[in-house]
């Protein structure tokens, strides 16, 4: 998946000694990483969009036709979930124009920057997070 790559193309930022939180410098580097993020996002879903045009068979075997939908149900699950996190990055991109960005939605208290590196969509710290999903667990039971 995209975030797969970025982790490759990006490496973690290492703030320096004694500086501030959300500098400049943090808010750029998660807007490109955010920036590139949705840009492969969208590369993606154009891809699925013509591949699946180009490959519209129509097959005589049942099972071949059943194998088909299965496969573009998939895709279009995927892309789905793609879709998703394209407007998550959108309102993230926002949060970072807003000044938001890298404190939790809840307390308040900065996410940090490691949890951000491996989420950069975060809008909970770690605490609250785990809060949450210990009350989405409660209410599936």
């Amino acid at each position: 998946m995209a975030e797969e790559l970025l982790h490759k193309q990006f490496s973690p930022y290492a703030p320096k000694k004694g500086e501030e939180y959300m500098n400049s410098k943090q808010l750029s580097h998660f807007r490109t990483i955010l920036d590139t993020l949705k840009l492969e996002l969208i590369q993606d879903i154009e891809r699925t969009v013509h591949t699946m045009q180009d490959e519209a068979t129509v097959f005589a075997d049942p099972n071949d036709r059943a194998s088909q939908e299965t496969d573009i149900a998939l895709e279009l699950r995927n892309r789905d979930r793609e879709r998703k996190l394209i407007k998550k990055i959108e309102e993230t991109l926002a949060h970072i124009d807003d000044g938001d960005y890298g404190y939790c939605n809840s307390c308040g208290i900065e996410i940090g920057l490691k949890r951000l590196e491996a989420r950069p969509t975060a809008t909970l710290c770690i605490d609250c997070k785990t809060l949450e999903e210990v009350r989405e667990k409660q209410v599936a039971k």
